[in-house]
């Protein structure tokens, strides 16, 4: 009879494998598929998208990583009612590296928190927090520092020294990007000779160019809006700048406020409502907005339909729906606005004068306004003349929250708004929509609590009717002011060609009336006197003024009230040409 031999140990593990091959082959792929799903963290997801916060090129990076910087050493000294003083230095360590080393005389910064404010993507003070400043999301910083250490491999160095008896704390840091947290190189304690303050090196590949995105005209722009701060800056080339301050006087210190209920959606009512301590919507919509007193919150439950008695942690998804429905039924006053902090424009002016060389100068600061319950603020300013080229398009300056927008200018509301307003009227050349051409640089500052950019790098501002409408209204009233300068400056023009060819023929006509009323030789040069006299009498006395507001101010208004007494007024004679 026939046996069966025995199956060895290696015939037994391949028919173990092939059944396990057959059941895996009966699963769907679906699972298959599941066991490459895994978590990232924000610093891998930036790490692979620098672009996306401004480090896209060299170039770019180099002024992003300055950008961030500055601006957060202008948001601290400013919260400490601190007058700045920043240094800003770029050392070129040759092949594309580049060490910059910025340092502030700002409160510092206690040493807990150090290594999560520059190594730790989306940690900060701001982002909860309702009112103007400089940064917003808690990304910048941390991500010049990441940007450094892929494209050189090298930490991000810090000194930071909170008070004249208190050692400063300085640390070498890196980011793990895969847990999105600080990893400390090196930490110590040192003596430092400023009372406080905080002082940032980094090494990064980057390119240094001059020109309008560059470095040294960031600055130069920072200083504009910024005329309360000095900087002191020291390009590659070893070449210092001194951009000194203009005034004294610190920006307003804004106030937090809490949100206005008109910006507010339903999902984020809904987590206000589940998270709230309040015991009744009555009170949590009293607490947790602002303009909202019990009279409009009883109206806004009863419009939805919700008694005011209501616990905000119960009130399901329809009561929230009907809320938001009420909320937009119901007259609310607009949100406070010491949240925000204009220029205004006496130091705008300052700033303008003291960076731009020109003839004349106006600015104009807009009342506060709201898109989606955010109170802003538009700011516009015109130089014009000077030593300005006039055959090439007006160079456009923008500004969001005091911070210069370098990049991205076709895609910014600003611009839009620029080249959507009729410059013919007020002196400058235009084609139809485009930005317009002559001697002259506008200035549009934007304040907002919350600024909407249109990405994480903060380059251009998103196009909301209601910020497009007011710088609009803004520029056109600082047109009006250049229309003013500029038809003024028409009319001393054509009365100065006037007056030449008068003054051209005045010897030809003394001359004529000596021989014709038969006077002596000697009485020729009296004759054209007495003429001189008629002149000024008639069309008044007209001197050589500089290209100023004021001097044109008061001359014209004497030109003008000396040919109303002659029966010919100033608008007439305007009306006429």
């Amino acid at each position: 009879m026939y046996s069966r031999k025995p199956m060895t140990k290696m015939a037994k593990e391949s028919q173990t494998k092939l059944s396990e091959k057959k059941e895996e082959s009966k699963k769907p792929i679906a699972y298959e598929l599941a066991e490459k799903h895994r978590e990232i963290s924000v610093a891998e997801f930036f790490e692979k998208n620098r672009h996306l916060l401004g480090f896209d090129n060299k170039k770019k990076a180099l002024l992003t990583t300055v950008k961030e910087a500055v601006d957060n050493s202008l948001d601290a000294c400013e919260d400490a009612n601190i007058a700045p003083e920043l240094s800003v230095e770029l050392i070129d360590m040759k092949n594309d590296r580049f060490r910059i080393i910025i340092e502030d005389n700002g409160p510092g910064i206690i040493k807990k928190n150090m290594p999560n404010i520059f190594a730790k993507l989306l940690y900060g003070s701001k982002f909860h927090t309702l009112k103007q400043s400089r940064g917003q999301q808690g990304i910048g910083i941390s991500a010049a520092a990441l940007y450094g250490q892929l494209t050189t491999g090298k930490p991000i160095k810090i000194v930071s020294k909170i008070s004249p008896d208190d050692p400063a704390h300085a640390y070498d840091l890196h980011i793990n990007t895969q847990k999105n947290k600080p990893e400390i190189f090196k930490e110590d304690s040192k003596e430092w000779k400023k009372d406080h303050g905080t002082r940032i090196e980094l090494d990064l590949e980057a390119s240094y160019q001059q020109g309008g995105q560059s470095v040294d005209n960031y600055l130069k722009q920072t200083a504009i809006v910024n005329p309360h701060a000095t900087i002191i800056y020291t390009n590659p080339k070893a070449e210092q700048l001194i951009f000194a301050r203009a005034t004294d006087q610190l920006p307003k210190h804004t106030k937090e406020i809490k949100p206005h209920p008109y910006g507010i959606e339903i999902g984020m009512l809904i987590k206000m409502m589940k998270w709230s301590e309040a015991k009744t919507l009555q009170s949590f919509f009293m607490n947790e907005f602002s303009r909202v007193s019990s009279a409009v919150s009883k109206e806004i439950c009863s419009k939805a339909g919700v008694l005011p008695s209501t616990k905000p942690k119960s009130a399901n998804r329809d009561q929230a729906e009907r809320l938001i429905a009420a909320i937009r039924d119901t007259k609310i006053i607009a949100p406070p606005t010491d949240c925000v902090s204009p220029i205004g424009e006496e130091l705008l002016l300052k700033g303008l004068k003291k960076e731009i060389n020109a003839e004349f100068y106006c600015s104009v600061t807009r009342s506060p306004s709201v898109y989606r319950g955010n109170p802003f603020q538009v700011e516009a300013a015109i130089a014009y003349g000077g030593e300005l080229p006039g055959d090439k398009h007006v160079r456009i300056m923008r500004f969001a929250n005091r911070v210069p927008l370098l990049y991205q200018q076709g895609a910014c509301a600003i611009t839009e708004s620029i080249s959507s307003t009729l410059w013919r009227n007020y002196g400058l050349s235009q084609s139809q929509n485009s930005i317009p051409v002559g001697p002259a640089i506008i200035v549009v500052h934007v304040a907002s609590v919350w600024a909407p950019f249109t990405s994480e790098a903060k380059e251009a501002i998103a196009h909301y009717p209601e910020i497009i409408k007011e710088i609009k209204l803004a520029l056109q009233e600082a047109g009006r002011k250049l229309a003013q300068y500029t038809k003024k400056k028409k009319r001393y023009s054509d009365e100065l060609k006037k007056r030449s060819y008068i003054e051209k023929y005045m010897p030809y006509v003394g001359q004529a009336l000596q021989q014709i009323l038969d006077l002596k030789k000697s009485d020729e040069d009296q004759i054209e006197n007495n003429l001189k006299e008629i002149l000024e009498k008639k069309r008044g006395k007209l001197q050589k003024v500089e290209m100023e507001n004021a001097d044109y101010d008061e001359e014209f208004a004497r030109i003008g009230n000396e040919k109303e007494e002659s029966g010919k007024t100033e608008e007439e004679a305007e009306e006429n040409e």
